[in-house]
């Protein structure tokens, strides 16, 4: 049987969500397709507890690949223990997250396997006799959707919160597949010399649901106070376009758009920003986009489902006095 195989990210044998969600659409993609998915942890030794996880939500066999020496990640280990894996499943596909990680680990791998490569997909499907991979991903800064037929064997990312998880059954046990690794010296090039992690509160902006961003026309500092409270009712979290990050009114790990983080959220306010393409390109995944913008002929209404010609400062207190209404 066809294998597919997906890479899931975790950090202290805590699996991501971004990996629950490919899964589950990978996992929606091979059932039409009678395809076995398959998923690949490496870690230190600990990784193993996430195996029975990752069975509940639908893989039938976990590649686990355990040992001191990845217990931190380090691309040219975590890539020797892919290219071990691909030599005993030999996938059909393999697939990542296009996050950080994906992102680098993706291109390395398609390299050493001499498979081919598509990135920041966001639909993907495997059609006729020979499975043949046929994928959708943004071009022109997200102004255009291209549509390309792959074969034979490939290595795809695909943006985060494209998919969504299947149900969790506790009923369901993948099968464990460990992987006996040698790791010779020159994978030591690269040493971690100390790991920074940055101090977040609240939601993650690739994994929210629900983003409130901000833009130029939010005026500074002080209106982003504004659209955090409207953002912590809504159990969202709050982005920005780049022109306010450059203006120093909100730090750099707000910012959406290509030079930024990549979201597609349920649910998309657009206050202040007028649209740019490279804004858009980091936001056009999103279900559904608000924009409130006093300009007419902004660029963002392009892309809204729904638009509001007005300064935002006499919309934002109505809508967030009507939001608290609803859930409090």
């Amino acid at each position: 049987m066809v294998e597919i195989l997906v890479y899931c990210g975790q950090r202290d044998s805590k699996l991501f969500k971004s990996s629950f969600d490919l899964l589950g659409g990978v996992q929606d993609i091979a059932s039409k397709s009678n395809c076995l998915v398959s998923a690949v942890l490496i870690g230190g030794e600990a990784v193993e507890s996430c195996v029975d996880e990752l069975g509940f939500y639908g893989a039938h066999k976990v590649y686990i690949c355990k040992d001191a020496a990845l217990e931190q990640y380090n691309p040219e280990k975590y890539l020797h223990a892919l290219d071990a894996v691909c030599r005993i499943a030999e996938p059909h596909l393999m697939v990542f997250v296009s996050d950080t990680t994906g992102r680098e680990l993706a291109p390395r791998l398609a390299y050493k396997r001499q498979a081919g490569i598509v990135t920041d997909c966001i639909t993907l499907e495997l059609t006729g006799d020979d499975n043949s991979l046929v994928i959708q991903k943004p071009v022109y800064g997200g102004k255009a959707i291209a549509e390309i037929q792959a074969q034979p064997v490939q290595v795809v990312t695909v943006r985060q919160r494209c998919f969504e998880p299947i149900e969790k059954d506790n009923s369901k046990k993948a099968e464990e597949v460990v992987v006996e690794l040698d790791m010779p010296e020159t994978l030591e090039r690269i040493k971690l010399l100390e790991f920074i992690e940055e101090k977040a509160e609240g939601i993650k902006l690739e994994e929210a649901g629900i983003i409130v961003s901000g833009g130029r026309g939010i005026g500074g500092k002080e209106g982003f106070d504004e659209l955090g409270k409207l953002a912590d009712l809504l159990s969202g979290a709050v982005g920005s376009s780049r022109a306010p990050v450059d203006s120093g009114w909100i730090p750099p790990s707000f910012q959406i758009g290509l030079t930024g983080t990549i979201v597609a959220p349920d649910l998309y306010f657009a206050i202040g920003i007028s649209g740019a393409s490279q804004h858009l390109a980091g936001m056009s995944g999103s279900k559904c986009i608000v924009a409130i913008n006093k300009d007419p002929d902004a660029s963002i209404f392009k892309a809204a489902q729904f638009g509001i010609v007005e300064d935002y400062k006499k919309v934002l207190p109505e809508t967030i006095k009507q939001v608290r209404k609803i859930f409090t």
